[in-house]
């Protein structure tokens, strides 16, 4: 046949280049499953870090107790002492590492941020152990983010792999911070896709990463904890499709909270901002020893919340106190957060929408016992919908909520509750809270801004 020659060379000179790109993906591939072995080993790590700090802060309480000393003072004491170690640890040797870190790691996939990971990964890490254990209302999925992308740098620079494959790199390493601050996989990687998709640079290769680094960490985690999900809560049957509509309108009030936990997030860190010497430093002292009191007297107040999600569903409260804790709840993580400690805002977030959501299912089974017979559900629903309305993420505050509940029947009211809840923010103006942040940190850098390259399309 006169076409075999042509075609023969055709195909020859295909193959060696099919061949040349898997040889190329593979190195990038093996790379994405250390970072996430590494991620998975370092979240654990500082996870049970956290374990630690709170025992030996119990311990001292104890000690003090015994020498009869008040009850308050060891907790106030002992907290202020960590928090001001933290921030001392942040604004002395890694600034970088303050607050959530996410915002950091998108200014880095951008090209807009640094990643030094030799003076942020110990600083991210010891500073995350001391502000987390002395019950500040912050969680460790900030810092696990940040700390994965920052081994994506390592491990990258370490190989000396090109810019493009470090990119993927620290993205992978950023879902696998998330997967094993959750033991959410999926989540992580829906992260990176939807929350970081301004900057993320998708192709096969990369989302291949992203998967394998997620999936790594949370195998290590589970080796090294167990399966259980994160959160213990009863597993919920479908609810009736005629309840829907109160579950839309919940996710309308949280669209509203969401605007609100952003603007006054921000605000607090512009008031925290114009502290200057020592009442900079002072700060901190106050927020931790103030923390440290609330963890004595009114505990559910404090920590990262992944004790008070169960207990606002489990409990038999008052729509009142519900209503009362997220107050409190709510003004303290603006503290906690705005003083410049290391720690994430997911959990807190994720508490105060549960107290929120079972305020609100509460008074539906008052209103409505036939459509509200389960107020636990809002609980859970409103989790997804906080998220979505302040990160603009709703599919991966599905995800998260249910990886973190095992509460799969309740799949559709989520999806309702995230939506509201994102139009309604979108409305009022909200934008993603990370990018927010990380437009403040490249205004205090003195670094041009941008604004076409950080406006995600639903700002369009």
């Amino acid at each position: 046949m006169p076409n075999d020659g042509p075609a023969s060379d055709r195909s020859a000179s295909v193959a060696p280049d099919l061949s040349d790109i898997e040889k190329h993906k593979l190195p990038v591939l093996t790379c994405s499953i250390v970072v996430g072995l590494l991620a998975g080993l370092v979240g654990t790590l500082f996870q049970r870090g956290i374990g630690w700090g709170q025992f030996l802060l119990w311990r001292l309480q104890e000690v003090s107790l015994a020498a009869g000393l008040p009850g308050w003072l060891a907790p106030a004491a002992g907290s202020a002492m960590l928090v001001w170690g933290a921030i001392f640890l942040v604004r002395r040797f890694a600034p970088e590492a303050s607050g959530s870190g996410v915002h950091e790691i998108e200014g880095a996939l951008a090209g807009l941020r640094p990643v030094l990971w030799e003076r942020v990964l110990p600083v991210k890490f010891f500073g995350g152990v001391m502000s987390l254990s002395a019950g500040m209302i912050l969680g460790r999925e900030g810092p696990t983010v940040q700390m994965g992308g920052n081994l994506g740098q390592m491990v990258g620079r370490t190989l000396r792999i090109g810019q493009d494959q470090l990119h993927i790199l620290i993205a992978a390493g950023a879902g696998a911070g998330i997967s094993a601050a959750f033991n959410a996989p999926l989540a992580g990687i829906l992260f990176v896709i939807e929350e970081m998709r301004p900057h993320f640079k998708y192709g096969f290769l990369s989302v291949q990463s992203v998967v394998i680094a997620s999936g790594a960490a949370a195998l290590v985690l589970r080796c090294m904890t167990s399966q259980a999900p994160v959160i213990t809560m009863h597993h919920f049957e479908s609810a009736p499709l005629e309840s829907l509509g109160l579950f839309l309108f919940l996710g309308t009030m949280f669209g509203i909270i969401g605007f609100a936990f952003n603007v006054t997030l921000v605000s607090t860190l512009d008031l925290f901002a114009k502290l200057r010497g020592r009442l900079d430093y002072l700060s901190g002292l106050l927020v931790g020893a103030a923390v440290g009191f609330l963890s004595w007297k009114y505990p559910h107040v404090t920590g990262g919340g992944y004790e008070v999600i169960p207990w606002a569903v489990l409990q038999q409260s008052t729509v009142g106190l519900l209503l009362a804790i997220f107050a409190a709840r709510f003004a303290a993580t603006m503290l906690c957060y705005g003083c410049g400690a290391p720690g994430g805002i997911f959990a807190p977030m994720l508490a105060l929408a549960s107290l929120f959501g079972m305020a609100y299912g509460n008074a539906a089974k008052e209103w409505f016992p036939d459509l509200a017979k389960y107020p636990g559900m809002f609980a859970v629903a409103g989790m997804g919908a906080l998220f979505a309305a302040t990160v603009r993420a709703p599919l991966t505050g599905i995800a998260l909520t249910i990886e973190m509940t095992q509460n799969y029947g309740l799949i559709l009211p989520l999806i309702l509750t995230c939506w509201g809840a994102t139009i309604v923010a979108q409305g009022l103006g909200a934008r993603p809270i990370y990018t927010v942040l990380l437009e403040r940190t490249l205004r205090m850098a003195g670094t041009k801004i941008n604004h076409d390259a950080s406006k995600t399309p639903s700002d369009s």
